[in-house]
């Protein structure tokens, strides 16, 4: 399927087929469906129960796929006032209570908030760099048997403290589902 610029689907869940649009930007692109199949595949389609943190939600493909695979909660944080606006937009038309939009960089929402989360999918722009700054930060937001996906554009290594569950690429994408090995 082709995208539509400014629009992706949803692939699953309640609203599988619904439509998201999101404002055009050269930082901001979805995960691609045929990789946020796969990362769904790796999580289970059923997401019942669990809590999320879609940290640079960006279109909020991430986000909206747990909720519609029936995550409890989402929470959505960006940074950028556009985005948080089609977000909110997206939200409203899904009536997607489960999302909660957060407007805040995300090292100041990981420094301010205590939650913990079972997912944390961690897509940031891919010319920013921030997996070494962020990936420390992220432990105490995860609760214990919880998973963090990563996506970048190059390839990534990760600490000792963290076991790569899935790991795949396609084209320039390489992508991967983490544990944390060294909860007290």
């Amino acid at each position: 399927m082709v995208q539509i610029r400014g629009k992706i689907r949803i692939i699953g869940g309640q609203w599988r087929s619904r439509l998201l649009t999101f404002p055009e930007h050269p930082d901001l692109r979805p995960t691609a469906n045929r990789i946020r199949e796969t990362v769904f595949n790796w999580l289970g389609q059923d997401l019942s129960g669990l809590t999320c943190l879609d940290l640079f939600a960006g279109s909020g493909a991430l986000g909206f796929e747990a909720a519609s695979r029936g995550a409890a909660s989402v929470v959505m944080v960006d940074v950028d006032a556009r985005n948080i606006h089609a977000l909110r937009e997206n939200k409203e038309k899904l009536q997607a209570d489960p999302v909660e939009l957060v407007m805040m960089d995300a090292f100041k929402f990981l420094n301010s908030d205590n939650r913990t989360f079972d997912v944390i999918f961690l897509d940031p722009p891919y010319r920013s760099e921030l997996f070494n700054q962020i990936m420390p930060l992220l432990p105490q937001h995860l609760k214990h048997n919880g998973f963090v996906y990563a996506e970048t554009n190059r390839d990534w290594m990760t600490d000792q403290q963290w076991r790569t569950y899935r790991s795949a690429k396609a084209g320039t994408v390489r992508y991967q589902l983490m544990e944390y090995m060294n909860h007290g």
